[in-house]
């Protein structure tokens, strides 16, 4: 039934079946829809019902949310009153918290505050004494040493203040470093390398704080050292007499730079006088440096730097500086060279010591800084600080850290205690050493051993062995015992097992003069030594025991070698030092021997073997910028070895890598180029004798050092100089000596020695060179015996030649091609010529004493005269010329034929080698004494034992003014003296010499007393009188207006006094003495013409004919009943050489070991020249001293029976005093 269908039928039936359709249709909707709308108008009239509930219930919450509205407003006004009250609670809190922590903070600094508070009150009193002190302490303590800082800080200063009227109040116990530093400066000055040692702190604090510029005196360079590191870029370095140096100085005092003058001398140029004395312009923005004006930059400063131990600056130069004495002392340098030993021992140790020294030394800066911070933000808040967070934080944060702080350093003093425990173990090694070049190779040669106590023993050893080893390379023979023997008495007065006293005997010898030896085996001035020796507490009844039982001492003296023997009875007991002091008195010429073996026994065998260091070991301690210096003797010539090595390590002037240079005039240009060569390319430089260019020698120390930076590894430098005659005329700069291996080469000693080296300076062909073979060789080994015995000879001293003569081999080598010309030419050997060839021209060249020429003159005639060709010519006993033979031959005779070394071999008695050995021994003891460490006394002192420099000083002074007579009244005199006899001219004129002594004397030791008591500025010559009065010398300010004397000072003076006491008596009533003693005269040459002027006026003779007479009698002084009629009788001769037999009357042999026999009364008188014998007379030279030489007095011919020669040969001579 569907429309579609239907309409095909019929259009009507199909509207119709679609009515249908939609009927039923309707009719389901409306059956779906109806219900739906009988729901919808009941929804609505609930709708209707809810929404009229619903507008009473709005009403109902509208009223509701004004009420909540309300309460809600009321609440927030009470919440927000709350928080406000609960912020200002919190705030208060809080503040209480910052105020509790704040003062909890500072609760424990509130003691020290407290304390430092009520110092601070305290101090109100004492700080103009504190300023003085500490300003006192800055500008005059930095000059001096240890010793003399604490001794002027504490015996004379603090006393002094105390003692004024008022008395100007200090600071107990003050510390002038504690008012001018503190421990966080300090310790970063040791961070910059500033040794950590008192002394260089003090020093340090000195150079900061000055306002003068300061000076340092620093030899050891570690001043100059710390300087560098602390100013850093900020310093310039400068020498004086560099290229453009002022140029330089200008430019730095414009840029206001730290600037260092290094190494300067004594005296520093005039242009920078203005500089030193700060002498600026223009309200000080300008100062004159030469002839500019340039801008003075206030932050400029000046440091001056020298390497000169002990400089002499003018008061000038003094006043515009402040001198620092640098100077390393043993206490610094003990320290680093432990430090040094650690390290190569145990570096572990030493590097935690080390980190833990740095670590401790950064702590006291932290803390420093923090503490400064606090206090700087405790003094700079403003208003209520309780609310400074920052501040409270802060301060806790520096508890916090101080506490750390605190644990740590408890930590590390516990570790440091252990760790110097440990170190501690080999400070005795540390405390042996002296150089820190030799320290480093000596811990390196030491055995080594497990045991830490034998390692420092070892170290000990090897340490002094070095250091004797590194010394003795640069002494001459002479020197060494002295060397050795104060490093053995230094070592034992460390060690305290020597009493200072007996080595202070030891080395003055003080005797007690005008005493008569009761002995025979024993002369006065020994007995003197032995009474002097007796006083003393450990050899009480010396003297008595050596008179009672003389059998046995005489023994015990009269033995070759008694220094090897016991001493006899109980005191065989005693100790080493004990012995020597009884030795000096008994044997002094056994001296050196003596020593020898108290070395031996104290240090060791190998300390006194004469063992030769090889070139090549010295070599191996050369660098670029240490050279070797050659010290020269005559006939030795060092280069030799340095060619011979040079050679073997590929250093050749043919290679052109060996540049030897001899200056001289024009030489130091080439010098100088050589060596810029040589330090870039690695080359050798040999400079020889620099010491004949002594102006240049500054410039070559700054050479050497230029050349030393950056060279090649291969560079090298060999210097060579003769030693200077005397201490004045030295002229190599200290740099020089410091920095170099310093050698000595020697010529071998002896007569073998010397005769094999002449010898050596010819061969088979010069023997065989001339046609009279057999004289040309005779004469030859003659003239090599003459020589070995010309050079040799001096070692004799005065006895041997009165003067010191350069004595070489060109002598030797030219006398033989003479001798080979002058045998050529002549049939028969010239013997006049070639005698007065070699004696008066070749050898006598160097000859300038008049009784040396008669020695020269008389050995050419001994050794060469015809008697040689028949074998009956004797060079020396026992030695007879050797028969014609070859070369070889020569050198077999003397080995097998040459007697023992013995002065026989010269011409001189055996007691020429005991004078020799005393002279050598007496002048080592000298030299010890000056050597002594100023402050030993006080050491000594310190520790009960002698007293103190200074009080020995005053003694003696005391001791001369008291016994010093007045003055004699010459206007008096010579009223007095009616006739003005030649004798009473001679009284007068030797008063008034003897016045011009006593005055300068007496004004010079007051002057010295007011010096002493600081009344008077202690001067140049006061300082030189002060070390000769404690060196036992006489002063040369003395001597000058004195005779000439070899005695100490003790017997001078007495000896003086003996004079003066003699003049009194002549001077009496002008009287001739019954018999004068001519050595107590200034000019006995016066005295002895006076004689002459007498005879000739009495008998009319002319003085130019005359001469004297001289009859030794047989008369003791005061076997003389009064002067004779003519001439006079002269007493207190002595004679050397020789003996006056006065049986016989005589010269005689020297008795064994009297070495200057007392002669007998001398009667003196004046003949005419005609009636002078010449017949068995030996013309006798007159001398003041033993010096002889300067000291001649006259000639007095003596008889004998023997020839001249001998006793010309025996080197005899009368002397005035011994």
């Amino acid at each position: 039934f569907q429309p579609d269908n239907i309409r095909s039928k019929s259009a009507a039936a199909a509207g119709l079946c679609a009515w249908v359709i939609n009927i039923v249709k309707f009719y389901e909707v409306y059956c779906e829809v109806e219900p739906k709308r009988l729901a919808l108008e009941k929804a609505n009239a609930e709708l209707k019902a809810a929404r009229d509930k619903l507008e009473i219930v709005n009403k109902q919450v509208a009223q509701l949310e004004e009420a909540l509205a309300k309460l809600t407003a009321e609440y927030d006004t009470a919440m927000s009153a709350k928080q406000k009250c609960q912020e200002e609670a919190d705030r208060t809190a809080y503040t209480i918290s910052l105020a509790n922590r704040l003062v909890g903070g500072l609760a424990s600094e509130n003691v020290r505050w407290r304390e430092a508070v009520a110092g601070y009150r305290l101090s109100e009193n004492t700080t103009p004494g504190d300023v003085l002190l500490i300003t006192a302490f800055v500008s005059y303590m930095g000059c001096f040493t240890k010793t003399y800082r604490v001794d002027l800080m504490e015996n004379y200063w603090r006393p002094k203040l105390s003692e004024l009227n008022p008395p100007i109040p200090v600071t107990a116990e003050i510390d002038p470093l504690t008012l001018l530093v503190d421990d966080a400066v300090v310790a970063g000055w040791n961070n910059e390398g500033l040794p950590s040692d008192r002394m260089s702190t003090e020093n340090a604090t000195v150079l900061t704080c000055c306002e003068r510029w300061p000076l340092m005196i620093d030899p050891q360079l570690q001043g100059i050292k710390w300087i560098k590191q602390r100013f850093g870029e900020r310093i310039k370095v400068i020498r004086l007499g560099q290229k453009q140096y002022l140029d330089k100085i200008e430019q730095a005092i414009i840029d206001g730079s730290v600037l260092l003058l290094e190494n300067i001398d004594e005296s520093i140029e005039a242009v920078l006088d203005p500089l030193l004395g700060r002498n600026t312009i223009k309200k000080g923005k300008a100062i004159k440096l030469g002839d500019k004006e340039i801008e003075y930059h206030p932050g400029f400063r000046l440091i001056l730097q020298t390497k000169l131990a002990n400089p002499h600056y003018k008061p000038e130069m003094q006043a515009q500086t402040t001198l620092i004495n640098f100077t390393v002392t043993k206490d610094g340098l003990e320290d680093q060279l432990l430090a040094d030993v650690v390290a190569k021992e145990r570096p572990d140790l030493e590097r935690l010591k080390s980190d833990l020294t740095k670590q401790q030394n950064e702590f006291k800066i932290t803390l420093k800084k923090l503490e400064d911070s606090l206090l700087a933000r405790l003094s700079s808040a403003e208003g209520n600080f309780l609310g400074d967070t920052e501040l409270v934080e802060n301060l806790e944060n520096t508890k916090r850290t101080a506490t750390e702080i605190e644990e740590k350093v408890k930590e590390a003093k516990v570790t440091s205690i252990k760790i110097d425990e440990a170190r501690e173990l080999y400070r005795p090694a540390a405390a042996r050493a002296t150089f820190k070049v030799v320290f480093a190779s000596a811990i390196e040669r030491a055995e080594p051993d497990e045991d830490v106590k034998k390692r420092v023993l070892n170290l000990i050893d090897s340490i002094t062995y070095s250091t004797f080893i590194y010394t003795t390379r640069g002494l001459f023979e002479k020197h060494k015992l002295i060397f050795t023997s104060q490093m053995a008495f230094l070592i034992l007065l460390v060690q305290k097992e020597i009493d200072m006293k007996e080595l202070d005997f030891l080395l003055r010898f003080p005797i007690v003069p005008n005493v008569t030896s009761p002995v025979d085996f024993l002369n006065d001035f020994s007995w003197g030594g032995i009474k002097a020796l007796s006083q003393m507490s450990e050899f009480t009844n010396l003297d008595r025991d050596i008179e009672g039982s003389a059998k046995r001492w005489k023994k015990f003296v009269e033995m070759e070698a008694p220094e090897k023997e016991k001493l006899p009875q109980e005191w065989k007991n005693k100790t080493p030092l004990q012995k020597l002091c009884m030795m000096r008195a008994l044997r002094p010429d056994r001296m050196l021997y003596a020593l020898s073996l108290f070395v031996e026994e104290k240090l060791g065998k190998q300390f006194v073997e004469n063992r030769a260091v090889p070139f090549t070991k010295s070599y191996d301690e050369t660098t670029p910028s240490t050279p070797v210096f050659f010290i020269l003797s005559p006939g030795v010539d060092p280069i030799k070895d340095v060619e011979a090595l040079g050679k073997k390590l590929g250093f050749s002037s043919n290679l052109k890598t060996f540049h030897n240079i001899s200056l001289g005039q024009g030489q130091q240009v080439i010098a100088e180029e050589a060596m810029d060569i040589a330090s870039k390319e690695g080359h050798w430089v040999v400079l020889q004798n620099i010491h004949l260019v002594a102006k240049w020698l500054p410039q070559l120390e700054k050479k050497l050092e230029q050349c030393a930076e950056n060279s090649h590894e291969k560079f090298r430098m060999f210097v060579s100089a003769e030693p200077a005659g005397d201490p004045a005329a030295h002229c190599i700069p200290q740099g020089i000596l410091e920095s170099a291996v310093k050698i000595t080469n020697e010529p071998p000693t002896g007569m073998q020695a010397n005769l094999h080296k002449a010898l050596d300076l010819f061969n088979q062909d010069t023997l065989e060179m001339c046609a009279k073979e057999t004289e040309f060789k005779s004469i030859l080994f003659a003239l090599c015996y003459f020589h070995a015995v010309v050079a040799e000879r001096r070692k004799f001293g005065a006895q041997g030649w009165n003067r010191n003569y350069p004595f070489n081999n060109g002598d030797l080598t030219i006398s033989v091609n003479v001798l080979y010309n002058y045998l050529e030419a002549n049939q028969k050997v010239p013997w006049e010529d070639l005698r007065y060839l070699f004696g008066e021209i070749m050898y006598g060249g160097h000859i300038t004493d008049d009784w040396d020429r008669r020695l020269c003159k008389t050995y050419l005639e001994e050794y060469m005269n015809p008697t040689m060709f028949d074998g009956e010519l004797y060079l020396a006993p026992g030695f007879p010329i050797p028969p014609s033979t070859d070369y070889k031959g020569y050198h077999q005779y003397i080995d097998e034929f040459l007697p023992p070394e013995s002065p026989y071999l010269y011409g001189l008695h055996p007691n020429a080698e005991i004078d020799f050995l005393t002279i050598t021994s007496e002048n080592l003891f000298k030299t010890v004494l000056e050597m002594q460490p100023r402050d030993a006394g006080a050491l000594a002192a310190g520790e009960g034992q002698a007293m103190t420099r200074e009080e020995k000083i005053k003694v003696k002074l005391d001791e001369i003014l008291d016994r010093l007579p007045d003055e004699f009244p010459v206007r008096e005199l010579y009223a007095k003296a009616e006739e003005k006899t030649p004798y009473t001219v001679v009284a007068l004129q030797e008063c008034e010499r003897m016045n011009l002594l006593t005055r300068e004397m007496r004004r010079s030791l007051k002057e010295l007393n007011l010096g002493l008591k600081g009344e008077l500025t202690i001067t140049a010559d006061m300082e030189q009188l002060q070390d000769a009065l404690f060196l036992e010398h006489v002063p040369a300010a003395w001597t000058k207006l004195a005779y000439p004397s070899m005695f100490g000072l003790s017997l001078w003076y007495s000896d003086l006094l003996l004079r003066i006491k003699e003049l009194e008596l002549w001077t009496g009533d002008f009287q001739l003495p019954a018999a004068v003693w001519l050595g107590g005269l200034f000019n006995p040459q016066s005295f002895l013409t006076a004689i002459m002027q007498t005879t000739a006026r009495k008998n009319e003779w002319p003085l130019d004919k005359m001469c004297l007479s001289v009859d030794v009698t047989k008369k003791t002084r005061e076997e003389l009943g009064g002067a004779p009629r003519e001439g006079a009788y002269v007493h207190g001769l002595y004679m050397e050489g020789a003996r006056w037999d006065t049986q016989t009357g005589q010269l005689s042999e020297a008795r064994l070991k009297e070495l200057t026999p007392m002669m007998p009364v001398v009667f003196v008188k004046a003949i005419p020249v005609d009636r002078r014998e010449t017949k068995n007379i030996y013309e006798c030279p007159v001398y003041k001293t033993k010096q002889r030489g300067p000291t001649f007095v006259w000639t007095f011919n003596l008889r004998t029976k023997e020839k001249a020669a001998k006793w010309v040969l025996g080197g005899v001579c009368l002397l005035l005093a011994v």
